[in-house]
């Protein structure tokens, strides 16, 4: 199964408070692109479970992605992938949801640090990469095995213009 670990796209630097910042334009486009990338990688053609964190610039990012991707289905709402959520803790969630629901893709929305952390959870050893605003990882992960590998990691810039 496939885990899709995306930061959330370009937001505006000022708000009143960290959790209410909202995404410029740019960051409205450019997590479409990726969506609509993502939309042409799905193994299966399916989302089967999407995290999101509560922060507004994440729900807007999953709001411009939503569209373009194969409708999910189960959608959630997590206050544990907030910019200061442990990725070791949100790994061992990950771990536990997919034993459950036996999803074949899951997408997280959430933030960095989280999301370079998260994406080096997967793979041992692997110092947790840069992730520039709407940027996606993948990680294959055997639920049988619990063997993980980080498959590739996606700039809007590569989606793009490549």
């Amino acid at each position: 199964m496939h885990i899709y670990i995306m930061r959330h796209g370009e937001a505006h630097a000022f708000a009143a408070s960290d959790e209410e910042r909202q995404l410029t334009e740019l960051g409205e486009h450019q997590s479409a692109a990726m969506a609509k990338w993502l939309a042409g990688q799905l193994p299966t053609g399916t989302l089967d479970i999407v995290l999101v964190s509560p922060y507004i610039r994440a729900q807007q990012t999953w709001q411009a992605c939503e569209k373009l991707l194969p409708a999910a289905t189960k959608v959630l709402t997590d206050e544990g992938i907030t910019p200061y959520g442990d990725s070791e803790d949100v790994a061992a969630y990950l771990r536990a949801l997919i034993a459950v629901d036996k999803p074949n893709s899951v997408l997280v929305v959430s933030h960095l640090p989280l999301v370079g952390y998260l994406t080096a959870e997967w793979s041992p050893g692997m110092q947790p990469p840069m992730f520039p605003t709407s940027s996606m990882s993948c990680v294959e992960y055997d639920v049988e095995t619990d063997k993980s590998d980080v498959l590739w990691l996606k700039t809007p810039s590569q989606v793009m213009n490549g």
